[in-house]
Formats: C-alpha cells, sequence, structure tokens
C-alpha cells in the first residue's frame, strides 16, 4: 500500500512497555512485529480460529468472533499494568495508525454524507496480555473490538502468526485486519451492534451464530468498502489477493484443517464462499449501504 502521504491517527494507546495484570493466554511461539513490507496476500480477522490451527484447540469450544462478548463486559475504563518503555517498532506504529487515520476520514466522510458525525475508536496496542473495558485481553485471541469501551485491541505479534504460519502477511494484510475491526466499530455506533446482541440473548446457541456470521460478514463488506475508497493507496493485485485470502479462511476451510471435518451450526464468521462474496460486494460498491447482511440469504 502507499501510505507516505497519510496521515497518523492520533486516537490510539501504546501499552507495549506495561506489564499488566490480566489473564494468561494461549502459549505462544516466535516474536516481533507486525510485517508492513511484502506482497503475500490479504489477512482477515481469524480471532480464535487462529489460535486453535496455531495450537491445536478445537475451535468449537472456544468464541470465534471478533467482538468481546456482551457478558463479559465490566463498567468503567479499560485498566493496565505500570507503564514502560513503548516496544513497537516506530514503522509498523506509523503504518497501523497511518491505516486507522484512513479509515478515520472515510467514515467521517460518509457519516457526514448521510447527516451524522462520526465517532472515532480508539486503538489499544499491547503486549502479550492486558485489560480491556471487556476484560482480559490476550494476545492469541487475536485482534478484537470491545463494544464497552469502543476500543481496538491488537497485539501486534498476531500478524507474525498469521504471515508465517499462514502466508497471509504483507502490508494489506494489516490494513484488512484494521478495517475489519473498525467495521466493528461502525455497527456499534450504528446501533447494529447493539440490536443484534439483544437478538442472540432471546434465541438458541446456533441461531445465535448465525446472527455472529452475518455480523463478520457485514465487518468484511466494509473492510471493502474502505479500500474501494482508497483506490489511490492500494498497489496492483491487492484486491485480488484479499479476495484470494478471504476464501483461505472460511469457516469450512479453517474446520476441515483443524478437526477434518466441518459443523456448519458452529460457523461464526462465514464460509470461504460467503467471505469472499461480501468482501467483494464492498470492494466492488464503495457503498456501505450495500453491506446489510441481515436482509434475506447470506
Amino acid at each position: 500500500m502507499r501510505l507516505d502521504d497519510e496521515q497518523e491517527s492520533t486516537n490510539f494507546e501504546d501499552r507495549t512497555g506495561q506489564r499488566s495484570g490480566g489473564g494468561f493466554g494461549f502459549p505462544r511461539g516466535g516474536g516481533g512485529g507486525l510485517p508492513v513490507t511484502g506482497k503475500a496476500g490479504c489477512g482477515t480477522i481469524l480471532i480464535v480460529l487462529i489460535a486453535a490451527l496455531v495450537f491445536g484447540v478445537n475451535p468449537s469450544t472456544i468464541l470465534g468472533d471478533g467482538i468481546m462478548p456482551t457478558q463479559q463486559e465490566q463498567p468503567g475504563p479499560a485498566q493496565s499494568g505500570a507503564s514502560g518503555q513503548s516496544t513497537i517498532d516506530p514503522n509498523v506504529k506509523s503504518f497501523v495508525l497511518k491505516v486507522l487515520g484512513s479509515t478515520e476520514r472515510r467514515w467521517t466522510e460518509m457519516f457526514a454524507a448521510a447527516g451524522q458525525k462520526y465517532r472515532p475508536t480508539t486503538l489499544v496496542f499491547y503486549s502479550d496480555n492486558d485489560r480491556s473495558g471487556c476484560g482480559a485481553a490476550q494476545a492469541a485471541m487475536g485482534p478484537f473490538y470491545c463494544p464497552a469501551d469502543e476500543g481496538i485491541y491488537l497485539d501486534v505479534n498476531f500478524f507474525n502468526e498469521l504471515a508465517g504460519r499462514f502466508g497471509a502477511g504483507g502490508d494489506f494484510a494489516a490494513a484488512y485486519v484494521i478495517a475489519h475491526e473498525v467495521g466493528h466499530h461502525i455497527q456499534k455506533v450504528t446501533g447494529i451492534a447493539d440490536q443484534v446482541r439483544q437478538q442472540q440473548a432471546r434465541v438458541s446457541e446456533v441461531q445465535g451464530n448465525q446472527l455472529q456470521v452475518r455480523m463478520e460478514l457485514q465487518a468484511d463488506c466494509y473492510a471493502g468498502v474502505w479500500a474501494a475508497r482508497e483506490r489511490q493507496l492500494m498497489e496492483p493485485g491487492d484486491a485480488e489477493e484479499g479476495l484470494r485470502a478471504a476464501q483461505a479462511i472460511g469457516d469450512d476451510v479453517l474446520q476441515k484443517r483443524s478437526q477434518g471435518y466441518v459443523v456448519e451450526s458452529a460457523f461464526t464468521h462465514g464460509s470461504a464462499e460467503q467471505r469472499m462474496r461480501w468482501l467483494k460486494r464492498g470492494l466492488e460498491t464503495g457503498d456501505p449501504e450495500q453491506c446489510d447482511t441481515f436482509r434475506g440469504q447470506i
């Protein structure tokens, strides 16, 4: 991506040099930061399903969405431990904040066109373990959005797992991750997320999963809308790589790889075909009104 002239967002917290009192995540291997160069493909939000593949956990036994559940929400601001020196590579930090800044400008424009004011999210960089307004933030969970404090939580080492183990690294992969989580923030500020959570509380687990799939597919579509409105930042092949990656991380593909069979009722993100199709819709239309996954078939 061509981000040299983009302005960085100021809506962030850097907690990477802090030692938090949060819970412990799954064991991790490797280290390092987020790759911001190269063309290894477009990533997406794998969240707990990626952790399931990396650490051998059955994905049907753990939460698999990019939004912390409302039942874990806790009142009060996010908390962290003692301060320390930042451990983020400055280039990585700049890249992430330029992408975030780009999403802020584009969504501000789209909200203004609808006669509304956009309220930006805050992105929190952390290492290994931290606390969010929704409870513990753990590296193995992957990037996630917390509706309680309207923050995106990002352990940048997640992208090393994404790139090294799944061949989905590169700058556009990282941008897609951020844009997807911003998509969840859009759902929060427009009231969609609260409506879905209320519905999920009244239905079965299987029906709740189906609603979650629609949430995730809409966030994919919103990520595509952002990318479509930033064509000048994209390099040749970015969109095509994104579609191939979306296909590779469908719930059916991930389940088949981790447990050898597919359980459609346990889907939380959507099939390979669905993820591809909704990302493509956003990329082709650049119109958030075309991202209504809650009507009709998906």
